[in-house]
């Protein structure tokens, strides 16, 4: 016969259990089930043409996920007005993580450049991982007499107008760190914008312009030969590929850490447990080795971390891209 006054002591068992349950993640686990994700196929909507860092990295999970998920990954390009077309697409999207959007620096950039967009940046969107990330670094032609980032500003202010630096487009994330640097140091050099990356190093090899910034895999081989010279690089620490070159914070510059990055984010209402899943799934995927080995050879570093950290770093691009723009009276093409 079962004894009656031992029910209360059970139930507050099973009370303090279910409670442990709830506090360790177990409600989470009930809402990922609830949410029944992925219940079809998953869209990845990449904002860039295909070839373009996200669009390598949304095909490379692509397969991976379809594995994970058991269902269809389907990687779509919606190029135009700077990721506008694809990001407003997304923020339209039923928010059951269903639809993706894969994009790129331009997401922190574009709002400062374009302040009328029919979505909201923050509001708009639920951040799910910052996927990698790429460095910058500042280049010089090698016969300017300015051998560390520190000379380069002297010479810039003792010549104010007399040097010129090129971009790959106007707009872009080499141009507002350029005039970033420009605003935080007081030196007046020219912006020369090109219509594509390769001008705009060609004419700094060649001596018709005297600086840009670039990506460091993109100036790897000019650096390595000495056609060019690399002052500093724009990263928190020292890049792997270029030791010996300091860091902007190394110059005594520390507001100047920047670089380009990669990540994805859901419509804004995804149930949290649906962005805790692919955020956990994207980062385990991070550390296999082979999706290493792709993004080093792309010139990108493993990010990966919260969803927060992504969110986290666009509240902090927004305002710093938008008081760039507005000093230097940048406008959009």
């Amino acid at each position: 016969m079962t004894d009656n006054r031992k029910w209360p002591r059970i139930r507050c068992c099973l009370a303090r259990a279910l409670a442990g349950f709830v506090s360790a993640g177990g409600f989470g686990i009930v809402a990922a089930q609830d949410a029944a994700f992925p219940a079809r196929a998953v869209q990845f909507v990449v904002a860039y043409t295909p070839g373009t860092g996200a669009d390598i990295l949304a095909r490379a999970f692509g397969p991976k996920l379809t594995e994970r998920w058991k269902v269809s990954v389907v990687t779509e390009n919606r190029p135009g007005a700077t990721g506008t077309i694809a990001t407003e697409f997304v923020a339209k999207a039923p928010p059951d993580g269903h639809t993706l959007l894969f994009v790129a620096t331009s997401f922190g950039t574009t709002p400062a450049l374009r302040p009328n967009l029919p979505f909201d940046p923050v509001k708009s969107f639920a951040p799910v991982s910052l996927i990698a990330t790429s460095g910058l670094g500042v280049v010089v032609h090698p016969q300017l007499p300015a051998k560390s980032m520190r000379e380069f500003i002297q010479l810039a202010k003792r010549r104010p107008g007399e040097l010129h630096y090129s971009s790959p487009g106007n707009g872009g994330p080499q141009h507002l760190a350029m005039e970033l640097l420009k605003l935080e140091t007081g030196i007046n050099i020219v912006h020369v914008p090109y219509k594509g990356f390769a001008g705009a190093i060609t004419d700094v090899v060649a001596g018709h312009v005297q600086a840009m910034v670039s990506a460091l895999q993109s100036a790897h081989a000019q650096v390595s030969s000495g056609r060019l010279r690399m002052l500093a690089v724009m990263s928190g620490e020292r890049s792997t590929a270029f030791p010996g070159v300091p860091t902007m914070k190394e110059a005594g510059l520390p507001s100047l850490e920047i670089y380009t990055w990669y990540g994805t984010f859901a419509p804004a209402g995804t149930p949290a447990a649906v962005v805790v899943r692919i955020n956990g799934d994207i980062g385990a995927l991070l550390r296999q080795p082979d999706m290493q080995e792709l993004l080093s050879r792309q010139g990108m570093v493993p990010a990966g971390g919260p969803p927060e950290r992504l969110g986290d770093l666009v509240k902090k691009e927004l305002p710093r891209w938008k008081r760039v723009v507005e000093a230097a009276k940048i406008k959009a093409d």
